[in-house]
């Protein structure tokens, strides 16, 4: 049976301060092109981005090795974290529940976890959806329901087979930043998922919830001195610009990674 480290925060971390010092590379005192890493890309993504600034650059880091992904991303101004497979059990010790599992991939568990332990310590604004929501969770310490239909028997339905036309509501408390962002405390949501959060990882505190109770969204607990983090369990990039939980998660996500851009080239980095 596979054994995996218990603390993944400090493993990560370290292999990619040894492997991986932070040193970025120089930029000419011209404006770069805002330039946005996607764990894994797709048009929907890449369309979700454009739409809210047509200049922004993106780098598909699932088409590279770890290593190479790792310096890639130093050159970069944020960290999409995107959609796929469920993330495999055993980083939260579940293991032997993976016959649970509808599809796993452990080399883009590595790549996902290896990339969020860099953006961090680089103070890189970092924006999970779906399962990226799910596995910035794992790697902070939380864990996740295995399958919401066994777990957790409720009227709301999180995933079909016509997921473009799947919504449900989702909650917001008054007091997260997710709220001031989209400036609502609720709104209808596209939805394809059979997992979700179960424990929030201690750093992070929950900012949606559908009426089953099921996590929809995380941030920071107490985000000061950190970078912006945010994570959403539904599908942004499938919805309305103009729905307030797509457009603006979007707007807000490009205004942090520009900040990050700027006070990159202020430092002279």
């Amino acid at each position: 049976m596979m054994k995996f480290p218990t603390h993944f925060i400090s493993v990560f971390t370290a292999l990619a301060t040894l492997l991986f010092p932070v040193v970025l590379p120089p930029t000419s005192s011209a404006q770069q092109p805002v330039t946005i890493a996607i764990s894994k890309t797709s048009p929907n993504y890449e369309h979700f981005l454009s739409r809210s600034d047509s200049t922004i650059c993106v780098v598909d880091m699932y088409s590279l090795t770890i290593d190479s992904a790792l310096l890639q991303l130093k050159g970069c101004d944020a960290l999409l974290v995107t959609g796929g497979e469920d993330v495999y059990p055993g980083w939260y010790g579940k293991e032997k529940e993976i016959g649970r599992c509808t599809e796993t991939n452990l080399h883009r568990d590595s790549l996902d976890m290896a990339l969020i332990s860099l953006a961090l310590q680089l103070k890189m604004p970092v924006f999970g959806i779906c399962r990226g929501h799910q596995i910035i969770n794992v790697f902070l310490g939380g864990t996740l329901v295995i399958d919401i239909p066994t777990d957790v028997p409720a009227p709301i339905i999180h995933q079909c087979e016509d997921y473009l036309h799947c919504f449900h509501p989702v909650f917001l408390p008054s007091n997260s930043l997710l709220s001031k962002i989209s400036d609502c405390d609720s709104a209808s949501v596209t939805t394809n998922h059979h997992q979700a959060v179960d424990q929030i990882a201690p750093v992070l505190s929950v900012n949606a919830l559908s009426k089953d109770k099921v996590v929809e969204g995380a941030e920071w607990k107490n985000p000061a001195d950190k970078s912006y983090l945010m994570g959403v369990q539904w599908h942004p990039e499938r919805m309305e610009k103009t729905n307030p939980l797509s457009g603006m998660l979007a707007d807000e996500f490009i205004n942090q990674a520009k900040k990050y851009a700027a006070n990159k080239h202020e430092d002279g980095l």
